[in-house]
């Protein structure tokens, strides 16, 4: 994936994560990993039911399922489904990744820097990871452009979507 650089500022929830992880050490951040994988959220129910090929992140090397939920406010919330104790270092970026997205406008997904994974990751020999984890920021971006794109002025979808489908149309089980 090519990498992709923002004009606009980081946003600030980002830039606290990025700011933390540039000032650990590699021992510090490999706990700070460790963690983060136990804070990612459980997968609601309603999503549990769907055809996970819809949110699967094909290019990760771990199984990795990415749900978006488009909030009555316009918010966005995402849930990731991946097994944290085989692959605690994804379980990690992605618990930090959303927990700077989730409950935020799409402009904070949108406004991350297309490094953030470099970023995060630096120093911790994730290199052949890199790939996979990119592709999953690159859902997150691609759900929020699609929330954004369909927010109606004056109203906010509501729901999840697939990531052909629309936003504002809810998953249920």
């Amino acid at each position: 994936m090519a990498d992709e650089t923002s004009t606009s500022p980081v946003p600030p929830s980002v830039a606290r994560a990025l700011q933390y992880f540039r000032g650990l050490s590699r021992e510090e951040k490999m706990q700070a990993l460790v963690q983060y994988s136990k804070k990612l959220e459980a997968v609601p129910e309603r999503f549990r039911n769907l055809d996970r090929a819809d949110f699967a992140i094909p290019e990760c090397q771990t199984q990795v399922d990415l749900y978006p939920d488009v909030r009555p406010d316009g918010t966005l919330h995402f849930y990731a489904a991946v097994d944290a104790r085989r692959s605690p270092t994804i379980a990690a970026f992605l618990a930090i990744l959303l927990g700077a997205v989730n409950d935020q406008p799409p402009a904070t997904a949108l406004g991350i820097p297309g490094d953030f994974a470099r970023q995060m990751m630096d120093s911790i020999g994730l290199g052949a990871r890199e790939a996979g984890l990119n592709a999953m920021l690159a859902r997150v971006k691609r759900y929020a452009a699609q929330a954004a794109a369909s927010a109606p002025t004056g109203s906010a979808p509501t729901g999840s979507a697939p990531p052909g489908g629309a936003p504002g149309q809810r998953a249920h089980s």
